[in-house]
């Protein structure tokens, strides 16, 4: 048994098992399908919206969104992120402007860019990356602010080139940084990605929930967001999860 709880798939499995059962415990005491149906009455609806190619169109539209933003978030807040941890003058400059962006609401970044830019892909990628770059640019700075000085004076002890510095000395210490910036991040993107979506897109999950939630379909809302909660989970549980484990590796060799 002790076995069995160490390890981590099957603690993952067993967890998810008791959601399951709290789901049936929660439908059977509502005893009203129209409210909450039970796991196995989900079945017919997902096939006909697989078979039909619904699901996998707005699946795929869903999942391009996410990774469209998903890329220039990371990258900019990595940038600022490690700028402003290296760099007293830019952090006192920009961290005033980090605390307007990592308070302002989603939904107002969302509905302001629909407003300025239109009702396009651009306007609901770009609310996206708005949302999500603060979030990555404060946990690099921290990563910035830990990085080993005594390594650095090694790195010009030795005098490395600024390409070789960067790639031998500052990413692997920052690499725990950005594996964690990026799992947090997919996770709140698909998030904010549905409101997008749900607000002012005629394709995507979110779309396709803000259409069954106007028939008060409760069925297809589950079907349609537990279809992609699932094709988020296979992305954690085997690249990103896979990823991290990866880059912490060298803290403990």
């Amino acid at each position: 048994m002790t076995k069995t709880l160490k390890n981590p798939a099957l603690v993952r499995i067993l967890s998810l098992g008791l959601l399951l059962a709290l789901w049936i415990v929660a439908a059977e005491l509502t005893a009203d399908a129209s409210v909450l149906p039970q796991p196995w009455a989900l079945w017919a609806p997902f096939v006909k919206a697989l078979s039909s190619g619904a699901l996998p169109y707005h699946l795929w539209m869903t999942l391009w969104r996410v990774v469209c933003a998903f890329v220039p978030a990371m990258a900019i807040g990595v940038a600022l992120g490690f700028l402003m941890g290296r760099f007293p003058a830019v952090d006192r400059w920009l961290d005033p402007w980090l605390v307007v962006f990592l308070n302002l609401p989603a939904l107002v970044l969302i509905v302001l860019c629909y407003l300025w830019i239109g009702l396009n892909e651009t306007a609901a990628i770009l609310a996206v990356v708005l949302n999500k770059i603060p979030n990555v640019a404060t946990i690099l700075r921290e990563g910035a602010r830990a990085l080993d000085p005594n390594l650095d004076a090694m790195a010009q002890v030795y005098r490395m080139r600024p390409m070789a510095r960067l790639r031998h000395v500052v990413l692997p210490q920052l690499a725990p940084f950005i594996a964690g910036a990026a799992r947090s991040g997919i996770a709140v993107i698909w998030k904010i990605v549905l409101v997008v979506e749900f607000l002012g897109r005629s394709s995507g999950i979110g779309f396709q929930i803000h259409f069954y939630f106007q028939l008060f379909d409760v069925a297809m809302v589950l079907v349609y967001a537990l279809s992609f909660i699932g094709v988020m989970l296979l992305v954690e549980a085997l690249i990103l999860q896979p990823a991290e484990r990866r880059v912490r590796r060298w803290r403990t060799a």
